[in-house]
């Protein structure tokens, strides 16, 4: 499970070698100081992309340098999965596209030009060609017989196919949730055949291996369902299988790590992924998995693998990411609080007793540094990550929950408070979010996190959330657990650990925050008529519609309009705060019961359909601000220092200058799957 970034410009307010292969090209890059460093890139379109720091990074031992090197390799050499992932023409139109960019000789200063490269800058953000969030597809500003144009003058080939398929209405949305739609059928992304249905999804699964009573595997997770000679059958996604070529770098990459690993146990850790990879074998991925979530010693960890499945609507099929971390010692040790009282947060939450936990197992709560991402996690990147996902492995094993820390704090470096005092209703609104904004966020992450996902049990004999909730089961175990970090967010125990000096404000400047955002902020991402799609939108407004309903008649929270303009104002936080607790309860229920009706009821009554006249009024007053609503980074380049014999001395850091420099950097040295997969 991931957490992502939803506040900033919402709410805030080298030469690279390697054995047998060429040496790469060096990018241009820009050396900064600390205290001169830019965070901003570039703005585009919706697009704000961002730099960040490694802090620490520099007291590692080469050794702990090598092995953030070696996985940081392995990540990006699985790039292209995640672009033929999300759409079947996503390779052969970036191939084109960069191929445009780079041998374009004609005027580069026209607006059609200058339409193109913001549609191909708008390309790369996203991974393909389907809008990072709202999963629309992309519409260029410029003409199918500009492009054609280009094409012509660059002797670049694209198929008739997919020149068609950037203008035309054809595979409109990446992933389709909605209600009384085929959900796969009417989705873009690559996971199942152009004639795959819902039903052949579920009765495949139906009868498929599951793994042992109580220990399910992940059924379908790295692999693509298709219908060959009349049968359904998996193309598992292994080297030797689908993404063979790019799976073989990423365990070139695993190797070396594995040979400077930390520790015995993350070595054996990545043994056990390097198998996976080699196999497909999804028992062998819970192997490693539990593997992961025992190898807590060590300054770096990862994130490696077909994780998330938010872009599948069936809720089978993991996306690629990948996630290098190291350790930040101050935050950790701060933090660790949290996870050392998991089963008081358990015991005291206000869920059925029968679906609480009666022993909360290794929960391990750690701020981390980035020091690279791929995949899923870039160049949009969650803030929070929980790990694993496999139900019945949290549960024994426990998980890992980490705040990725200076992704954070660029985010809260790069930010304004303009959109706040746009949409806050009062000076004291504005100013408690000033003051204590930034470490509600953090905290609302940490127990969302470490708290919320590990909390709560699953009714025996009851399915996974995916086979019983469905395309709702993303969405509700996210606001399940968001309602969890909001429950406890206005609760002394905080102070009493020793996160807060004053846990009522900090209270109140989530609970303000969260329904600024859940009500009306957000919709600044959308455009005016859509529905909201996207889970963790949908979990934002369900949570707070359902709250606003619920206090109406006390007036707990207030509608106020004010000169034209529209404020929600919170009169009662503590009443709040019992309504957050029923919603949790009964969260809990459904995904414990596996409800899908009452799923649906919640989603499809509180997290989709938007008011329009609030919608408009939102963008309107929203028009005045130039920062982009989505922001995203582009990575260090992680440069390796080498002696005469070819031996690595020391990796260095270097900041790209422009997006740009680092997708053609990407293409060239990370390219490593066919455009047809």
């Amino acid at each position: 499970m991931k957490l992502k970034q939803m506040l900033c410009a919402v709410v805030a307010a080298g030469v690279l070698t390697s054995c047998g292969t060429e040496a790469k090209k060096e990018p241009k890059v820009a050396e900064k100081k600390a205290k001169e460093f830019e965070y901003v890139v570039e703005q585009f379109a919706d697009i704000k992309v961002l730099r960040y720091q490694i802090p620490g990074f520099d007291e590692l031992t080469l050794k702990e340098k090598k092995l953030v090197y070696y996985l940081t390799q392995a990540g990006l050499s699985g790039r292209d999965i995640m672009w033929d992932q999300n759409y079947r023409h996503n390779l052969e139109i970036r191939a084109a596209l960069e191929n445009i960019n780079s041998n374009f000789k004609g005027d580069k200063e026209s607006e059609d030009f200058k339409a193109f490269t913001t549609y191909l800058k708008r390309v790369w953000f996203s991974n393909g060609i389907h809008h990072h969030y709202s999963n629309d597809k992309l519409k260029p500003t410029f003409s199918k017989e500009y492009l054609g144009t280009l094409l012509k003058e660059t002797n670049t080939e694209l198929s008739a196919e997919a020149l068609d398929v950037i203008f035309n209405d054809k595979d409109a949305k990446k992933v389709n949730k909605k209600a009384g739609v085929d959900n796969v059928l009417a989705s873009a992304v690559n996971f199942y055949g152009a004639d795959i249905t819902s039903k052949d999804v579920e009765d495949f699964y139906a009868k498929a291996d599951k793994g042992p009573e109580g220990q399910p595997i992940e059924a379908g997770l790295n692999s693509k369902l298709v219908r060959e000679d009349g049968k359904l059958v998996e193309k598992v996604w292994k080297s030797g299988g689908m993404y063979g070529q790019a799976i073989d770098k990423i365990i070139y990459w695993l190797e070396k790590a594995k040979e400077v690993a930390e520790n015995e146990k993350q070595a054996k850790t990545l043994e056990l992924l390097i198998e996976y990879y080699k196999t497909g074998d999804l028992h062998t991925w819970d192997e490693y998995a539990i593997a992961w979530v025992e190898s807590t010693e060590g300054n770096i960890d990862w994130i490696n693998g077909f994780i998330e499945v938010y872009n599948d609507p069936k809720g089978y099929r993991g996306s690629y990411e990948t996630i290098v971390q190291i350790k930040d010692f101050d935050m950790s040790k701060k933090m660790k609080v949290l996870s050392d009282n998991a089963q008081w947060f358990e015991d005291n939450s206000p869920l059925d007793p029968s679906h609480k936990k009666k022993d909360v197992v290794g929960v391990s709560y750690k701020t981390v540094n980035v020091a690279g991402e791929a995949g899923d996690a870039s160049p949009s990147t969650p803030i929070g990550v929980n790990l694993p996902n496999n139900n019945w492995i949290r549960q024994q094993h426990g998980s890992k929950s980490v705040s990725l820390g200076n992704i954070i704090g660029s985010y809260n470096n790069a930010g304004g408070t303009g959109r706040l005092k746009e949409f806050a209703n009062d000076q004291e609104e504005i100013d408690l979010e000033i003051k204590y904004g930034k470490l509600a966020d953090k905290l609302h992450t940490a127990l969302h996190e470490v708290i919320g996902h590990a909390s709560g049990v699953i009714n025996e004999g009851i399915g996974q959330p995916k086979e019983t909730l469905k395309n709702y089961a993303s969405t509700m175990e996210e606001g399940r657990a968001d309602l969890v970090g909001l429950y406890y967010l206005m609760d002394s125990k905080l102070q009493e650990l020793g996160l807060v000096d004053d846990w009522q404000k900090v209270g109140k400047a989530a609970y303000d925050g969260y329904i600024r955002n859940g009500l009306m902020t957000q919709l600044i991402r959308i455009n005016l008529g859509d529905d909201i799609e996207e889970d963790h939108m949908v979990n934002r407004q369900w949570v707070s519609a359902w709250a606003f309903e619920q206090g109406a008649k006390d007036n707990v929270i207030e509608k106020v309009t004010r000169d034209g303009k529209t404020y929600y104002n919170i009169n009662d936080y503590e009443k709040l705060r019992e309504i957050f607790g029923r919603l949790l309860k009964e969260a809990q229920r459904i995904k414990s019961e596996g409800d899908f009706e009452a799923a649906k009821a919640l989603v499809e009554g509180y997290g989709v359909k938007v008011d329009q006249n609030i919608h408009k009024e939102v963008l309107d007053r929203n028009a005045q601000f130039t920062s982009a609503p989505y922001n995203g980074f582009v990575n260090p380049v992680l440069e390796p220092v080498m002696d005469a014999e070819g031996n690595i001395t020391d990796i260095k850091i270097k900041q790209p200058e422009t997006f740009e420099e680092q997708m053609n950097f990407y293409a060239k040295n990370y390219n490593f799957l066919p455009v047809k997969n």
